[in-house]
C-alpha cells in the first residue's frame, strides 16, 4: 500500500523527497488500513458474548452513533450518525455492541444505502429481534468537496425490518424517538 500510495503522490506532481512528504506513503498507509478495519472484524469477536436473556419487550433504541465511513465510488469519507432500535424477543444485545456493529460495516469501503442495510439485518440476526429499525444521516464528502459541491447536503438513508416494517405504530415511535 505504501508503494501505491507513492505511485498516487507522485502522479499529483508531487515531490516525495520533499520534508512534508517523506514518510506521507507510510503514514497515509496506516491512516488506510485504520479506516478500512472492519474487513479484518469477524462478528462474533465484535459481539464477545454480550447477548443476555431478558423478559423486555420494549423498544430499545441507541441514538446518535457517530460514524466515520469511506464512500466506494471516490474514496472520500462520509461522516455522520446511525440511529439503531430494535424490539427484543427473548435476548438483548450489550449496548456497546450496537455502536461496535455500526462501525464495523462503516469502517469499509461503503455506500450508505447498504451500511444502513447491513446493521439492520446484523442487529436481526444476532438478536432474533421482533424487529429493527436502523435510520443513518451523513455529509458525503464527494458531494462537498468536488462535483456538485453543496456543502449542508445531508443525507439520510433507513432500513426497517420486521414489525418496524409491519406496524405503522411501532414505526411511529421510533421515528418520534429519533427526532426528540
Amino acid at each position: 500500500m505504501e508503494d501505491a500510495y507513492r505511485e498516487i503522490i507522485k502522479a499529483c506532481g508531487e515531490d516525495l523527497s520533499r520534508p512534508g512528504l517523506v514518510d506521507t506513503p507510510k503514514r497515509a498507509s496506516k491512516a488506510m488500513q485504520f479506516l478500512t478495519r472492519g474487513y479484518h472484524q469477524q462478528l462474533d469477536d465484535v459481539i464477545n458474548n454480550a447477548l443476555f436473556p431478558s423478559d423486555s419487550r420494549e423498544m430499545v433504541i441507541v441514538k446518535d452513533i457517530e460514524l466515520y465511513s469511506m464512500c466506494e465510488h471516490h474514496m472520500l469519507p462520509f461522516i455522520g450518525k446511525a440511529h439503531v432500535a430494535y424490539i427484543p424477543e427473548g435476548k438483548v444485545l450489550g449496548l456497546s455492541k450496537i455502536a461496535r456493529i455500526v462501525d464495523m460495516f462503516a469502517r469499509r469501503l461503503q455506500i450508505q444505502e447498504q451500511l444502513t442495510t447491513e446493521v439492520a439485518e446484523t442487529v436481526q440476526t444476532v438478536t432474533g429481534a421482533e424487529g429493527v429499525g436502523v435510520i443513518i444521516e451523513a455529509k458525503h464528502m464527494c458531494m462537498m468537496m468536488r462535483g456538485v459541491e453543496k456543502q449542508n447536503s445531508l443525507m439520510k438513508t433507513s432500513a426497517m425490518l420486521g414489525t418496524f416494517r409491519s406496524n405503522p405504530t411501532t414505526r411511529a415511535e421510533f421515528l418520534s424517538l429519533v427526532s426528540s
